[in-house]
């Protein structure tokens, strides 16, 4: 009996770490991930940001984050940043910032985005790509 129960245990661990999930406000893991984001924005924008999160979901290793930025102090707001992160290591990284220019090819609103990036990243689980929901 106690064998058996191990196993459902370990079956039931499987199946529910396998499902997408987002990390709540004010755990590490978040902070984590929000930091590898701005670290990012810093290199390439030269700014320091906080973020409005409006959907986070990672699976297996991989963050998909849509986030409104502002400035730390509230008074300036940025347009939408989108962004694949990976997980190696135990460190969090940009994979990709996404190109969110409107009517150019390859870019987020490209008929074959969610092909490209599939194809760039071959382990990115499907599930965890969407453009809608705050969290």
């Amino acid at each position: 009996m106690k064998k058996s129960l191990i196993i459902l245990l370990f079956l039931f661990t499987f199946i529910f770490a396998s499902e997408p999930y987002t990390p709540k406000r004010g755990t590490a893991e978040r902070a984590a991930i929000m930091d590898a984001l701005r670290i990012e924005v810093k290199k390439y924008h030269n700014i320091d940001v906080l973020f409005v999160v409006r959907t986070l979901k990672l699976k297996d290793g991989w963050a998909w984050a849509i986030t409104a930025p502002m400035s730390k102090d509230g008074a300036n707001h940025y347009e939408d940043i989108v962004a694949l992160l990976h997980k190696e290591n135990n460190t969090w990284s940009v994979a990709e910032l996404v190109c969110m220019e409107v009517e150019t090819p390859g870019c987020i609103d490209d008929p074959n985005f969610l092909n490209g990036l599939q194809e760039r990243f071959l382990d990115v689980p499907k599930e965890i790509v969407s453009f809608g929901g705050k969290q």
